[in-house]
C-alpha cells in the first residue's frame, strides 16, 4: 500500500515556514506560530494541515491583512520557469510535494482574504506560480464571480505558464479536493468562454488543464461539452494539440460509449467483426485470484474500419446487483478478414479502490460502443468457495 502523502509533509513543514518568514520579517512570532500548529498537526490528513497551518499564519501574523500579504509574500522563492519543452515544472506533475510547502499561505488567503480583492489577487498571481491558486481562486469566484472572472480573462495571456493553468484549473466546476462551483455546473458559458482562450496554448501542462475542465463540464452538461468538442476539432485553425485536447477530455464519454464522442473520435461507425476462441479462464476463482480473459476479433467489413476495443467486467456490488467497469485495450484498423488477438489478465486481489463481493461476473467486449458478450466467470470468497 502507497504511503500516506501527509507522511511527506511532516512537521518540518511549520518550522520552514516559520524560518523563512522570520528571515523576511524579524518580528515573526516564530513560537506562537508552532505552539498554535504542532499540537494537533500529526493527528491531521494532509489538506486539514494546510488550513490548520493558515489558521496559525493569521494567528501569529499582524492582524492588518494586507501587511501580512505583503510579509507572505516577500518570504517566497522566486517563480519557477517553464520547461524548454513548454511541459509543466517536474516538481508540479511528479510526485514530490515540495510545492506543498505554499499550501498553507494560499489556505490564508482563501479564508481570510475575501474582503480584500486586490491584494488577494496579488497574492494569488504570485503562489500560483509557486504551487497553485486552483483552491484558493475559487472562493472568490462564489462571492466575487464578475469581478474574478475578468482577472482570470486577463491572465489567459499573461506568460507564466502557471498563471494561465489557473484559468483553467481553478474554474474546473467539479475540481478534486475542492468544493464545486454549483452556478458553472449549472451554466458552464463563462468557463467556456475562458476556455476557448487556451485551448491552442503552448504548454502542455495548460491543455492539459483545458482538458480535464471540459471533461467536468461534460459531466453536468454533456451537450455543451460535445458542442464545443465538435467545433474545436472543425475549426480549421486548430493547432496540432486540439485533437489531443478534445480527445482527453471525452475520455470519460468514450468510456461510457457516448454515441456522439465516439463520432467525434473516428469510432461512429458500427463494428463488422466476428468474435472468435472467446476464453474466460478460469471459470472459478476466489477472490485474490487473477482471471484471464481473451479472443480474436475478425473484420467482416468489405474496407478497413477504425475500431475502438475495451472488455467490460460486470463487478458484483454487495447487495448483488453489479456494475461495469471498463478496460481501456486498443484502437486499431483492420481491413476485410483481418484478425487482432486481445487478451487481460484481470486481477482480483482486494484493493483500496474495490471491494470484491461472491457471485458470478459477465463480460463483455465492447467495440465502437457495441456490446460483444464473451461469456462469465464466478468469484468466491474463501468463506464460500467450494
Amino acid at each position: 500500500m502507497a504511503e500516506p502523502l501527509k507522511n511527506r509533509y511532516g512537521v518540518e513543514i511549520p518550522h520552514r515556514i516559520a524560518d523563512m518568514i522570520t528571515a523576511v520579517w524579524p518580528g515573526f512570532d516564530h513560537q506562537k506560530f508552532l505552539d498554535f500548529v504542532l499540537p494537533s498537526y500529526e493527528s491531521l490528513e494532509l489538506m486539514p494541515r494546510g488550513w490548520h497551518m493558515a489558521d496559525g499564519l493569521h494567528h501569529a501574523l499582524p492582524d492588518n491583512y494586507e501587511k501580512a500579504i505583503d510579509i507572505l509574500l516577500a518570504s517566497l522563492p522566486p517563480a519557477r520557469a517553464a520547461q524548454a519543452d513548454g511541459s509543466a515544472t517536474a516538481d508540479r506533475e511528479g510526485n514530490t510535494l515540495a510545492p506543498f510547502l505554499f499550501m498553507p499561505h494560499t489556505f490564508f488567503v482563501a479564508r481570510y482574504g475575501l474582503e480584500h480583492f486586490e491584494a488577494s489577487m496579488r497574492a494569488q498571481y504570485e503562489l500560483t506560480q509557486r504551487f497553485t491558486a486552483e483552491f484558493s481562486i475559487r472562493p472568490f469566484l462564489l462571492h466575487h464571480t464578475e469581478a474574478t472572472l475578468k482577472r482570470l480573462q486577463s491572465w489567459t495571456t499573461d506568460p507564466s505558464e502557471h498563471v494561465r493553468r489557473l484559468v483553467s484549473e481553478g474554474t474546473r466546476p467539479r475540481l478534486p479536493w475542492a468544493p464545486r462551483l454549483p452556478a458553472f455546473q449549472k451554466d458552464p458559458a463563462p468557463v467556456l468562454q475562458l476556455l476557448e482562450q487556451l485551448k491552442d496554448d503552448p504548454s502542455l501542462y495548460v491543455r492539459r488543464s483545458v482538458a480535464n475542465n471540459l471533461n467536468d463540464i461534460g459531466k453536468d452538461n454533456a451537450v455543451a461539452m460535445l458542442a464545443t468538442a465538435k467545433r474545436w476539432l472543425q475549426d480549421e485553425t486548430a493547432s496540432p494539440g486540439r485533437a489531443w485536447i478534445v480527445k482527453h477530455a471525452l475520455r470519460v464519454a468514450i468510456k461510457n460509449a457516448d454515441p456522439q464522442a465516439l463520432a467525434l473520435m473516428g469510432y461512429g461507425s458500427r463494428a463488422a467483426v466476428e468474435i472468435l476462441d472467446a476464453k474466460i479462464s478460469p471459470q472459478k476463482v476466489r477472490e485474490g485470484g487473477h482471471v484471464r480473459l481473451g479472443c480474436r476479433i475478425r473484420s467482416t467489413a468489405k474496407h478497413s474500419q477504425s475500431l475502438l476495443i475495451d472488455f467490460v467486467v460486470h463487478y458484483v456490488k454487495a447487495n448483488g446487483a453489479t456494475r461495469p467497469k471498463v478496460f481501456k485495450l486498443t484502437q486499431v484498423d483492420l481491413g476485410l478478414g483481418e484478425t487482432l488477438e486481445v487478451s487481460k489478465k484481470l486481477s482480483l486481489a482486494p484493493m483500496t479502490t474495490r471491494r470484491h463481493y461472491s457471485g458470478i461476473h459477465k463480460v463483455e467486449l465492447l467495440i465502437n460502443g457495441q456490446s460483444f458478450p464473451l461469456g462469465s466467470f464466478t468469484l468466491h470468497s474463501d468463506a464460500t468457495a467450494p
